[in-house]
């Protein structure tokens, strides 16, 4: 089952949530950084001890920590790419972003998962694409996957949202 709601991803009660992350997992702006801020030190030193062994997570990539303080068990990092005019794989390693983040949800035993709308913001990745990309990707995984029952698109922006329930009510 596939939702999407307009709000705050750190007050979703999931299983876990995904983490529109940088590639040093230190947090930033945006999501990343409310997701830090929400979550407290846990999920820093987490990332921290990922950085240490691995050197941090690559475009595409994800990784699982504790949610810390928010109401979810897991966080997942994943990073999307920084939208270059669309010649650079971007549209694959946004779909790769998706798809690493429900394998390592499935490998966690993870029910229900909230996305953010990752790499629309500062990554200026173009809305619709991006939304079509996370919804194909999402639809594709649900269909062979007997773990995750429920994804929820969580967007901050009403713009966002709107982008979503009409790709989702077609």
């Amino acid at each position: 089952m596939i939702e999407v709601m307009q709000g705050d991803i750190t007050k979703i009660q999931v299983d876990a949530i995904v983490n529109a992350a940088n590639t040093s997992l230190l947090g930033g702006g945006g999501v990343d950084g409310a997701i830090h801020r929400a979550g407290g030190s846990a999920i820093l030193e987490a990332c921290r001890k990922i950085r240490d062994k691995q050197g941090g997570c690559k475009i595409g990539e994800a990784v699982i920590t504790t949610a810390g303080k928010l109401p979810a068990k897991f966080v997942i990092h994943t990073v999307g790419p920084v939208w270059n005019g669309g010649n650079s794989n971007e549209r694959l390693l946004l779909a790769s972003a998706y798809q690493n983040s429900l394998k390592l949800a499935t490998e966690n035993e993870v029910r229900t998962i909230a996305f953010p709308n990752i790499s629309t913001g500062i990554y200026k990745f173009p809305k619709h694409e991006a939304a079509r990309i996370a919804v194909e990707s999402v639809s594709e995984f649900l269909s062979a996957s007997e773990t995750v029952e429920k994804v929820i698109f969580v967007c901050f922006d009403s713009e966002n949202y709107d982008i979503y329930r009409a790709l989702l009510s077609r």
